[in-house]
């Protein structure tokens, strides 16, 4: 959680999109020195499930809203936004069902994949960021709308933007071969444009080591690399 403080601290990100954060974690965040620059989708008194998602934002939040995927306790945490420019933008975050083994809730996370993007497509500016554990030898490409774009593949397309790598990141070398982009930005931009993207959290916490089946392994900031995706008003 100090690498992560860290990490924030370096960047502050007008907008900030967590998964699988914990009643310990918020504790932690709220204590941050950055926690105040930020209104968070998920007020203190209401923090208390054991898993959710986390939309903090230093632009101005018109509203938060919560759209809740079929059959399930899942969705998209939504937050409406005003940039500095006065343009409306929808930021939002997911984290859908995972994938292990390969094929396991793929039917599932195709559906709320569509359910995210189908819930803001009549938006003119929308990002949604988050954990989409996707896998395209079974769920195919990311169901994406006309006019949505997947940032990584057009920004950085000769690159692979593995997210989750058991060969870089490794606190995972423990896990077997797997390199998946698993997280991801989906946008539909018409008053912005994406300019740049990149991986952080890919440096080890120097001094910190764990051990699992009779290994000293390296701890990383997260088993995912995080993402920092930039857009600009056109």
């Amino acid at each position: 959680m100090k690498a992560i403080d860290r990490l924030v601290q370096n960047y502050l990100p007008d907008i900030i999109l967590f998964q699988e954060v914990t009643p310990e974690i918020y504790k932690i965040f709220e204590k941050c020195n950055w926690w105040g620059f930020y209104r968070s989708s998920v007020e203190p008194e209401k923090a208390t499930r054991k898993c959710f998602c986390l939309v903090l934002s230093r632009l101005q939040v018109k509203k938060f809203f919560y759209n809740r995927f079929e059959n399930t306790w899942k969705g998209l945490s939504v937050a409406k936004v005003v940039t500095a420019e006065k343009k409306k933008l929808i930021v939002a975050t997911c984290h859908l069902k995972r994938p292990t083994p390969p094929e396991m809730n793929s039917i599932e996370r195709v559906s709320h994949a569509k359910q995210a993007l189908d819930s803001v497509k009549n938006a003119r500016n929308v990002i949604i960021g988050g954990d989409m554990n996707w896998n395209e030898d079974s769920d195919g490409p990311f169901p994406l709308l006309d006019q949505w774009n997947d940032a990584w593949p057009v920004l950085r397309p000769s690159e692979d933007g593995w997210t989750y790598d058991t060969e870089s990141n490794g606190m995972l070398h423990h896990k077997g071969e797997l390199q998946r982009r698993l997280d991801r930005f989906v946008c539909k931009l018409q008053d912005f444009d994406m300019f740049s993207i990149k991986r952080i959290g890919m440096e080890k916490i120097h001094g910190v080591r764990h051990r699992i089946k009779g290994t000293n392994l390296p701890v990383f900031p997260s088993d995912h690399y995080g993402l920092l995706l930039t857009i600009c008003p056109k």
